[in-house]
């Protein structure tokens, strides 16, 4: 047998013993797969059923509902018993308070876990106080009963009324308040640089009503 003969059968002997031994750890795979696939499903489904309980026991403390609080005792209370809480200080008679509303209700339907109230400044003078509400509308986050964020106005939110429901979502899910964790709308993206090109606007300008505005 020439050296270059026997060259050859070695490499094929090589290649014969690698490809066993890929076949042996390709049916290896495939049979750790299906387990872990099975294992997968089981903690999906513990995982399903804890996520259901969970809103169930939400839904009945009077998560995905958008409410008014009667009063500031009111309001106390809820932060005290829920976790998160997304809470709109609003006045019956401020358009942009309407528009937050409409949002706030969607994203209550959908995010049960986060409790949504509004607050009418008109009936909590001590609470807006407290809080230094000056602007309507303004949406403070409580985490634990602790003040964690607010969204003043319409500025963090392209600064223009006809923001989507989305817009909001994101900044919700910015402050973990919601469990939302979404790219910036490019929509928002847009129409901030616009508000930039334009030029600083005022408080007014810029999609909100001062407490004291008589612009309502």
């Amino acid at each position: 047998m020439s050296a270059q003969h026997a060259v050859e059968q070695s490499l094929l002997k090589a290649a014969e013993v690698i490809e066993e031994q890929l076949d042996a750890e390709i049916d290896r795979i495939d049979h750790a797969d299906a387990d872990e696939l099975d294992r997968l499903r089981e903690q999906r489904l513990r995982l399903f059923k804890k996520q259901t309980e969970q809103k169930r026991e939400l839904l009945a403390q009077g998560h995905g509902h958008y409410t008014e609080v009667a009063d500031e005792k009111e309001f106390f209370a809820k932060c005290k018993d829920t976790a998160r809480v997304v809470c709109h200080f609003s006045r019956d008679s401020t358009f942009r308070c309407k528009i937050v509303d409409k949002h706030l209700a969607e994203l209550a339907r959908k995010h049960v876990e986060a409790k949504f109230v509004k607050v009418n400044v008109e009936k909590s003078p001590f609470l807006c106080e407290k809080l230094s509400v000056r602007v309507l509308p303004t949406i403070i986050i409580f985490k634990n009963g602790k003040n964690e964020d607010r969204i003043v106005g319409f500025d963090d939110l392209g600064g223009v009324d006809d923001f989507s429901t989305e817009m909001l979502e994101w900044r919700l899910g910015k402050t973990g308040v919601i469990d939302h964790s979404g790219e910036e709308p490019d929509t928002l993206k847009t129409k901030q640089k616009k508000t930039i090109l334009l030029g600083k606007r005022s408080i007014r300008g810029g999609g909100s009503d001062s407490d004291d505005s008589d612009d309502d």
